[in-house]
């Protein structure tokens, strides 16, 4: 008797329940593996987008930046402030030995009043030294910024024409950048001519928290790149020695915090994904078994009626790669609906820099956990069809089996 191939099909579409069962616990395995992929690759690729927007060897500021932890929350987490130091301590750190490239960057936060259109993180660079933010720029605008022109982070709703206003001055929307999955996403960057009339208008208005400062004598912090021949500490030590009221900080001890709080993440991720993953081989080898016992007598029948042992067997693992697949694809589908739409709220409630990977990185990802996916379905419904080609089809149909 030739059995029709659709069989296994047919067998899926009458047990409806055990079917969505099965189907159900690959879901669950292909959401656990892909959407934890997805999320320490997407942690590990944010890192790496902050170290390289930061771009620098040595940060200095002034010394209370550090004391007050306004450093980091500025340029680490997001938050909007601002601090000067006069520009003799830039001349000072120009003069120091270990100095290769150097540039000086203005910080200024505006205010959610009337005054502004919207409360952002303002950085002001100086494009004839910049070499930290203007290769950034040059990606999505390659002219040079006019005074008042500004570029925004991917995050803001401003767009490329739009008008905005700080401080009572209007500037313009010149460009939007590509999404960093760090805190430059919120911030608002511009030259150095327009950053200090910001400045200057901030003290006109009295809403400046330094009111005794020349905005064309101060500036944020100074960008280094150490020169060939020097090393990084031996530079940061002499600064500290030699500029009084300043702090020289290594921009990766900068983030030796946020590496640490994401390798912590990444290994509950990782844990998580084993422990998952592995209840789930477990539960689907007992759901498979459960399922070929109950289903004895059926094989049994199908053996009276010509069917093969290896043909009993193929049917199990055609029914096991069916319900595998689109278990798989299922649960893909979620990880991909919940992590995409929302990877700026990840990133808000991890606070870690999160920036997902390239869409070809992603389509990987989507296919490995296929393959996993039901590979691992496979191999646990291979035991149940190992033992269904054993069953003794006499003593099942006289009910001692």
């Amino acid at each position: 008797m030739k059995f029709s191939h659709s069989l296994p099909f047919r067998n899926l579409k009458g047990k409806p329940v055990r079917t969505a069962i099965l189907i159900l616990l690959t879901a669950l395995l292909s959401l656990t593996v892909f959407s934890g992929t997805l999320m320490i690759t997407s942690l590990k690729t944010g890192l790496h987008s902050l170290e390289s927007r930061l771009g620098a060897d040595i940060m200095v500021v002034p010394y209370e930046a550090t004391t007050k932890s306004s450093l980091e929350n500025i340029v680490l987490q997001g938050a909007t402030g601002y601090f000067y130091m006069n520009a003799d301590k830039y001349q000072k750190i120009l003069e120091r030995e270990g100095i290769g490239q150097v540039s000086a960057q203005f910080f200024l936060a505006s205010a959610s009043s009337g005054c502004c259109s919207t409360a952002v993180q303002i950085i002001g660079f100086d494009p004839d030294t910049d070499f930290t933010i203007t290769p950034w720029i040059k990606k999505s605008y390659g002219n040079t910024l006019q005074k008042y022109d500004v570029v925004v982070g991917n995050n803001l709703n401003l767009f490329v024409g739009d008008t905005v206003t700080f401080y009572g001055k209007e500037c313009h929307v010149t460009a939007k950048l590509d999404k960093t999955g760090t805190s430059f996403d919120t911030a608002v960057f511009t030259n150095q001519d327009t950053i200090k009339a910001l400045i200057q208008s901030s003290l006109d208005l009295n809403m400046n928290t330094f009111q005794n400062i020349d905005p064309e004598q101060v500036v944020s912090c100074v960008m280094i790149n150490v020169a060939e021949g020097y090393t990084v500490e031996d530079v940061v030590n002499d600064i500290n020695i030699h500029v009084k009221k300043v702090k020289a900080v290594r921009t990766k001890e900068m983030i030796s915090g946020i590496s640490d709080s994401l390798a912590g993440v990444s290994d509950v991720i990782g844990i998580l994904i084993a422990v998952v993953w592995g209840l789930g081989i477990v539960i689907l080898l007992l759901a498979f078994a459960m399922s070929i016992n109950e289903r004895k007598k059926e094989f049994a029948v199908l053996r009276v009626m010509g069917a093969s042992r290896n043909r009993l067997a193929g049917i199990v693992m055609q029914e096991a790669l069916l319900t595998c697949l689109f278990g798989s694809i299922v649960g893909i589908a979620v990880g991909l609906l919940v992590i995409l739409p929302f990877n700026q709220l990840i990133e808000e409630q991890l606070n870690l820099p999160f920036l997902l990977p390239e869409t070809g990185k992603i389509i990987g990802y989507v296919i490995s956990a296929v393959i996993v996916s039901v590979i691992s379905g496979s191999l646990t419904a291979g035991v149940s069809a190992f033992r269904i080609s054993r069953i003794d089809t006499a003593l099942i149909l006289r009910g001692e089996n």
